[in-house]
């Protein structure tokens, strides 16, 4: 039955104590927040040890936060933060895009020379994605991983948009040297074709 209330309904609940809406939002967004910790850490352990803390600070914060807003950027942003500052303490490298190597698992070929390209190529993609200084990496996850808006990613990270767009420049950059270095190759900057 309250599957179907409200993010807004259920926040309000939760600031009246209730431990079920916290266990409805724990199911309803908990993917989202593994995924962007998984993402930013590289770490399963952490990415859930963080869901945990990310869904304890929005039962501790909950007379906090804006029930007229939406709460995934509150999660987005919580998860963020508390990813970066594991990050940060570890002096962990990400290992990235944790959802394109399952699709990749699940389109690859039987034969075992194109298995093999394809981890080379995965692993080359982690390495230049774990070469990222934090700051254009968390932007590059939540905008590639997390398909979100630079407008969202602006509010998340409570940065200006100019700011995402040019982490996002400069982390784009930076992967396409990084894979071109990693291949032996400069790459080429891509060329449109209108029709």
């Amino acid at each position: 039955m309250m599957e179907t209330i409200p993010d807004s309904d259920l926040v309000r609940s939760l600031q009246a104590g209730s431990l079920e809406a916290l266990g409805v939002l724990y199911d309803r967004h908990r993917r989202l927040v593994f995924r962007t910790a998984l993402a930013i850490t590289g770490d399963a352990e952490a990415a859930a040890d963080l869901l945990h803390d990310v869904f304890l600070r929005l039962f501790r914060f909950a007379a906090h936060i804006d029930t007229h807003r939406p709460l995934e950027p509150w999660l987005y942003r919580m998860t963020t933060n508390l990813s970066y500052t594991w990050v940060k303490r570890r002096q962990r490298w990400l290992r990235p895009l944790e959802d394109v190597a399952d699709w990749l698992a699940s389109t690859r070929k039987d034969t075992p020379s194109y298995q093999a390209e394809m981890d080379d190529s995965w692993r080359q993609v982690q390495q230049a994605v774990s070469a990222l200084p934090l700051s254009h990496r968390g932007v590059v996850v939540l905008y590639y991983i997390d398909d979100l808006s630079l407008q969202e990613i602006s509010e998340i990270l409570e940065i200006p948009v100019g700011t995402v767009k040019s982490r996002l420049h400069y982390g784009r950059q930076a992967l396409k040297q990084s894979l071109g270095l990693l291949a032996g190759e400069i790459l080429p900057d891509l060329q449109y074709e209108f029709t």
